[in-house]
């Protein structure tokens, strides 16, 4: 079986070598999806058997520390909820659920990713570190990717500067599955375990899958992971999907991915999913929460959606309505099914009368990505998921809890995705790990009902960096600079939230202020545990589908 598999592989290789462009990227990329579909087994869904709590109450209500749910969705774009007044297909499409979540507890209406890209914020939110401290400051991707996407960019004519690969690093740096969080990093899972509660994950880890680095060797007792990416097997009578012909990364995940999950493993022991991923999870999370309801338990729902490829449910699609292009329809259909599943997890507390002690929060992992070809996705901010203008890394924040905090809290003070690691300990009545640099703060005095609200509130400053790609927030100023191009972004978002005049000429003394902060933050930096290989470049005001034309502005985004 392998002889045959290597002379596939040759005879494909040989044929690509000599067809056209075009004809040999259809083909290389058809050897990606030959390799995937060999490289595991995958056998059929199967029923996942939780661990049990206790079958009565562990303490009193009003003495049992709150439960924790954090959902996080992934490349959720600003404007796609409604709960500030927009919504897909310009408000077509609402999110009830999700702005019900919102309304009954706390908003912030200036939250952050910790990154422009999912893995790096993940990772800020499990230990509450800047990734100049963790190392962990790019996204993992799997092998060949980064050279795939980059030959695909390169043969497209769409009027960006060419990226850059650099293959030699690419095969030094180790396997994609050891790529992930250092084991020696304090997970809020772990803390929260040591601590008495029953942890579970389920969904998108991104953060390492071998040699200590899965979730369920960083502190969580079970793991349903998502250890491939189809919502739905591609041809499955029941799922209706989009692809984005004009984006290099959605042609590669559409060779790479399969429908495969594993429990309580890396990549091993993989299996299908019981259903469409988002409603799947969903269904899993409250079997999570009937099984715990009488002991405390901490659950990370970590969804795929609204990440390509695009693919959802032929019932979602129906309900939308004729919305075109067809990829907003899919893309609308994926929204409704993300909010129906924050629906179902508000629903099962009730049920399990669990719902005035327990912590639920909201939030995306960044911003939505101009290369779904969508542009109002993260209105009324520039710039896409890939960048580190607003609109990719402004997100949704929204926590619940009943006990402690009121329905309608609004909270307008800058607050990062490194803040949920101390956050949850401080709910949880925890203590942070000893020894530890922790950057992120306890959000929770902002909103409580005996809280301090802003008052006693004194960090000014939070910071992102991507490689040559800095910035900072200092009070309402905002600095973004690159090496690549070579320029500065001043902007006063008080002013300016939009960030449309940059001010780095006009304000010399606050941009050196700002300066000599990312530099004294950089002097604490341990460097990235694994270099980035590629630089690509992302326009800032257009969609990926958009001609770029000279004068657009644009960034280089290592990775």
């Amino acid at each position: 079986m392998l002889k045959r598999v290597l002379v596939s592989v040759l005879v494909l290789v040989a044929v690509a070598a000599a067809a056209g462009y075009s004809m040999k990227t259809q083909l290389l990329l058809a050897l990606v999806k030959y390799k995937s579909a060999n490289e595991y087994a995958t056998g059929p869904a199967r029923e996942i058997n939780w661990a049990q709590g206790p079958a009565k109450p562990t303490a009193e209500a009003g003495q049992r520390p709150p439960n924790i749910i954090l959902i996080v969705a992934d490349d959720l774009g600003y404007n796609d909820i409604s709960t500030f007044g927009g919504g897909v297909a310009g408000g077509r499409v609402q999110t009830p659920h999700i702005d019900q979540l919102a309304a009954e507890g706390a908003v912030f209406t200036q939250s952050y990713s910790g990154a422009g890209t999912c893995a790096p914020s993940r990772a800020m939110m499990m230990t509450g570190r800047y990734p100049t401290r963790t190392g962990f400051e790019f996204t993992p991707t799997p092998s060949g990717m980064g050279g795939m996407v980059s030959s695909i960019a390169a043969a497209m004519d769409n009027g960006l500067p060419r990226g850059t690969y650099d293959a030699e690093l690419e095969e030094s740096k180790p396997p994609y599955e050891t790529q992930g969080l250092p084991p020696e990093e304090v997970t809020v899972a772990e803390i929260l375990r040591d601590k008495g509660y029953q942890t579970a994950h389920i969904g998108k880890w991104h953060l390492g899958r071998k040699n200590g680095m899965a979730p369920h060797e960083q502190g969580f007792d079970e793991s349903l992971l998502m250890a491939s990416g189809l919502y739905l097997p591609e041809d499955d009578p029941n799922v209706v999907n989009a692809r984005l012909d004009f984006d290099p990364i959605d042609q590669f995940l559409w060779a790479r991915l399969t429908y495969a999950n594993s429990f309580n493993t890396g990549d091993e022991d993989r299996f299908e999913p019981g259903g469409y991923l988002t409603d799947y999870w969903t269904d899993e999370s409250i079997k999570v929460i009937k099984a715990n309801k009488n002991r405390p338990f901490f659950l990370y729902l970590a969804h795929w959606g609204t990440h390509t490829p695009l693919q959802a449910t032929r019932e979602d699609y129906e309900a939308v309505g004729d919305i075109k292009p067809h990829r907003l329809r899919v893309y609308a259909a994926m929204i409704r099914s993300l909010d129906r599943s924050v629906g179902r997890i508000n629903a099962a507390l009730e049920e399990e009368g669990l719902a005035g002690n327990t912590i639920v929060l909201f939030t995306s992992d960044n911003g939505g990505p101009g290369y779904l070809g969508l542009p109002e996705v993260n209105h009324p901010f520039r710039g896409w998921k890939i960048s580190h203008f607003e609109g990719g890394i402004r997100v949704p924040l929204f926590i619940k809890w009943p006990a402690q905090i009121a329905a309608g809290t609004v909270s307008e003070t800058p607050v990062a995705h490194i803040d949920m690691m101390p956050t949850l300990v401080a709910a949880a009545e925890a203590s942070e790990p000893q020894g530890v640099e922790i950057d992120g703060a306890n959000i929770l005095p902002l909103i409580q009902r005996e809280g301090q609200g802003a008052q006693g509130w004194d960090r000014e400053t939070l910071f992102w960096q991507s490689g040559h790609y800095r910035v900072v927030r200092h009070g309402d100023w905002k600095l973004q600079v690159t090496g690549r191009p070579d320029k500065r972004w001043l902007f006063d978002l008080a002013e300016d939230p939009t960030e449309q005049n940059n001010l780095a000429d006009s304000h010399p003394e606050k941009l050196s202020e700002l300066m000599a902060l990312l530099d004294e933050h950089q002097r604490s930096s341990r460097g990235p545990l694994y270099p980035p290989v590629t630089e690509m470049p992302i326009a800032i005001d257009k969609a990926l589908d958009q001609r770029f034309e000279p004068g657009d502005e644009y960034i280089y985004w290592p990775n």
